[in-house]
């Protein structure tokens, strides 16, 4: 199985600006997402940033950095201009783990690639999982997502989808942001416009949906640990690590 990683990192964050390089158990938090990724099958692993302060980090703990445009609207945009620096084949796979997911099991990082080699359909793949708590079901930062017998996506929502699913129905899913993708459908998702269902729904994949790319959905085989987006998020990080370490 032949991939590569790219880890998208910006410093600007709003809820937590500076967020990639966040200290976490003497490491900054990027760190800890390299070090993840690095434990997967990748064939080798970036980071891809247009800020100095993180490229200089990503250097220190020994990272490949790649220099992209401040002026990417998105981690997929950010992605799409590394594999073009590198040169890539079309066929070529490569998966995009987010910079603030420092708990990220190595093996969904396995998973994704190994989808998008066993689905040769399929443009994309991701992974969901079950919808335990109610709550969760009829949040609306609570992605959820639809899927065909074979895997491959219908639909990805904010709002509770299938209409009257329930917990205790055990047909609803979340999904995780993690994705593989073939680099041509990179390059072809650069070259389309935002779609109309995306920007009704805040939600980058209904882009790729829109214009007939198949997504593949496969539940999760891992939990896969919150990641960080608040402050608290990154308290309950930082505890995490800490008993880990006892």
């Amino acid at each position: 199985m032949s991939f590569i990683v790219v880890i998208p990192a910006r410093f600007g964050a709003t809820r937590l600006p500076g967020k990639p390089l966040l200290d976490i158990a003497g490491k900054p938090m990027l760190q800890h997402v390299f070090e993840r990724a690095s434990e997967s099958e990748a064939d080798g692993v970036w980071i891809a940033t247009d800020d100095e302060r993180i490229r200089v980090a990503a250097e220190s703990f020994g990272a490949r950095v790649c220099m992209t445009s401040p002026e990417h609207r998105s981690g997929t945009d950010r992605i799409q201009e590394v594999v073009a620096q590198l040169g890539l084949d079309d066929q070529a796979r490569v998966v995009n783990v987010q910079g603030d997911e420092p708990l990220l099991p190595p093996q969904a990082i396995n998973q994704v690639a190994r989808n998008l080699e066993n689905f040769p359909a399929a443009g994309i793949s991701t992974l969901c999982e079950l919808i335990t708590r109610q709550e969760e079901l009829h949040s609306p930062n609570a992605v959820k997502v639809v899927f065909d017998a074979q895997g491959y996506a219908l639909y990805f929502s904010r709002a509770a989808i299938p209409h009257g699913s329930s917990v205790q129905a055990a047909n609803a899913f979340r999904h995780i942001g993690i994705y593989g993708y073939r680099v041509a459908t990179l390059h072809q998702f650069k070259a389309w416009p935002p779609a109309a269902l995306e920007i009704t729904e805040k939600l980058e994949q209904l882009r790729a949906l829109t214009n007939g790319v198949k997504i593949h959905v496969e539940v999760s085989q891992h939990r896969i640990p919150p990641g960080v987006d608040t402050e608290q998020d990154l308290a309950a990080v930082r505890a995490h690590i800490a008993r880990l370490k006892e």
